[in-house]
């Protein structure tokens, strides 16, 4: 049974870095496509960045490019988000996520991923 735990929200400053961790079990973690999104109340999940299987791919949202960075450690099976310079708007729940198959290319609909994470929240206050 796949099992996706996020930690590292809380809240903090404009301005402030923080790091997102997102535990797996069931499988291993680097053999899949993983990603980050993030959800306001009322709005559509929000793709963030996401990282191929290999590990040599990711890609970002427009809004994390230079700000955010996704990473894992195949050893702790464990995904990261290393969040800088953080702004208001990015006040959110954050979840990951992980593809059901070996994709060979990362994807950004939230509804291709089948398996998520039950979130964890940023605040940024300005």
């Amino acid at each position: 049974q796949v099992q996706l735990v996020e930690s590292g929200g809380r809240l903090v400053q404009a301005g402030d870095s923080l790091r997102l961790s997102c535990a797996a079990s069931g499988r291993t973690l680097s053999y899949y496509v993983m990603a980050w999104f993030r959800q306001t109340p009322g709005k559509e999940r929000e793709f963030v960045a996401a990282i191929g299987y290999s590990g040599r791919i990711t890609t970002y949202a427009d809004f994390a490019k230079g700000r955010f960075i996704i990473s894992r450690d195949s050893n702790k099976n464990t995904l990261f988000l290393q969040m800088d310079s953080l702004k208001r708007e990015d006040t959110a729940l954050y979840s990951c996520a992980q593809a059901e198959s070996r994709w060979t290319a990362v994807r950004t609909e939230a509804s291709e991923y089948a398996y998520w994470g039950q979130g964890t929240q940023v605040t940024v206050s300005s």
